[in-house]
């Protein structure tokens, strides 16, 4: 069999399976789940898999809300992840709902040929994308150990061939004071909300002299309980993201030395907690982009280099795996321009029928790149060739 033949036995296998994916989609989009608390998507996943013959590995790799689904036993061995979790407040405003569903649509399409092309297929259910680490977690158990590449497609509001991906840590820190009656006697307090708030400060005046990649953002998530009470306690949750981990890691100090400077300030202390894993940047492959831009582009929806029509800047933890295998990350398009991912306007468009022609195009795309990954070993020696370069 053919590239071409085989390609179009994958795309007919999606569209056979249309209505299975669509719900699958809009059954997880109606059901949002956070970090590690993904069950219902899950067991949505997992029992899909099984009915297609799969053989399915639930809570895999120690995760309870992570799967492994394996067909073919050849090689090269091709991974697709899926991702499934959803935001607090504002549901799948991120749309994993779609990366779930195109990720089986996929994974559905190339099973139907990875016999005959003699390949190895893997499907990675990789939860809490949203700052807890899934795929980190996941690689440092193995997932990887036997895979070649590793793909999934990702929405937004332009079809890219990749998203601009910056490395990230979080900090969580609270402030310890003394509390004390704030009208008869002040001064017995220590304010660990003016530690706080010094501190946001602080780092609001870092802001202009970093480099214009990085990026430094939290929140207040304690700032006392009344006001006639001096805080003995504040906390703030923060992102600190730069262009990779080394520069992450030259950053992360000059952060931490402005919100402690707010408890010195104070008469208070601070306690720090840097939370794991951090997220690593995306190492691009320029050949295994082109590849799926090429099926993309026969399906009608052409991907471009991020730019004048649009650019994606966000981390993920796709990018760790980007240093383990080669690896890609494309955007497919399923709001109007300029209506952003992890916005409730974005939430919506994530059930829409654009964000359904998301899933099937989505699907279609990866699954002809593995058909490409099967039938060319020059496709798969480039791809290779590509990632030990920019691992260098």
């Amino acid at each position: 069999m053919d590239a071409t033949e085989a390609k179009q036995r994958v795309a007919r296998a999606i569209d056979d399976q249309r209505d299975v994916l669509l719900e699958l989609s809009h059954s997880i989009h109606s059901h949002p789940e956070e970090n590690f608390a993904e069950h219902h998507a899950h067991d949505l996943l997992t029992n899909a898999l099984e009915r297609f013959d799969f053989s399915v590995v639930r809570g895999a790799y120690n995760l309870p809300t992570a799967f492994e689904a394996k067909k073919g036993s050849g090689d090269p061995t091709v991974a697709v992840f899926c991702e499934y979790d959803a935001l607090p407040g504002i549901g799948h405003a991120c749309g994993h709902n779609i990366i779930a569903a195109a990720g089986i649509g996929a994974a559905i399409g190339a099973a139907a040929v990875v016999e005959e092309l003699e390949g190895g297929l893997v499907v990675l259910g990789s939860p809490a994308e949203e700052g807890g680490g899934g795929k980190v977690f996941m690689t440092e158990r193995g997932a990887l150990d036997n895979v070649d590449a590793a793909m999934m497609v990702h929405p937004a509001d332009v079809d890219l061939r990749w998203m601009t991906t910056i490395a990230i840590q979080q900090l969580k820190i609270t402030w310890n004071g003394e509390a004390a009656h704030a009208a008869a006697h002040p001064w017995d307090g220590r304010n660990a909300l003016d530690a706080a708030v010094l501190g946001y400060m602080n780092v609001a005046a870092l802001r202009q002299h970093i480099r214009p990649e990085e990026r430094i953002h939290g929140v207040f998530t304690d700032g006392g309980d009344k006001p006639n009470i001096v805080p003995a306690t504040a906390s703030m949750h923060w992102f600190i993201r730069a262009a990779n981990l080394e520069r992450l890691e030259t950053l992360k100090p000059r952060v931490l030395a402005a919100l402690v400077a707010g408890a010195d300030a104070t008469g208070c202390t601070a306690d720090v907690e840097w939370i794991e894993p951090a997220y690593a940047d995306l190492l691009r492959n320029r050949s295994f982009e082109e590849l799926y831009a090429a099926n993309s582009a026969d399906l009608g929806r052409e991907v471009h280099e991020p730019g004048v029509r649009g650019d994606v800047v966000g981390s993920t933890d796709m990018g760790n795996v980007s240093h383990v295998v080669p690896s890609i990350h494309p955007m497919v398009a399923v709001s109007p321009p300029g209506v952003g991912i992890h916005t409730p306007a974005f939430t919506d468009c994530a059930a829409s029928v654009s964000g359904d022609d998301g899933v099937l195009d989505g699907a279609k795309a990866m699954a002809m790149t593995i058909v490409d990954l099967w039938t060319s070993s020059d496709a798969m020696e480039a791809i290779t060739a590509d990632f030990r370069s920019a691992a260098r």
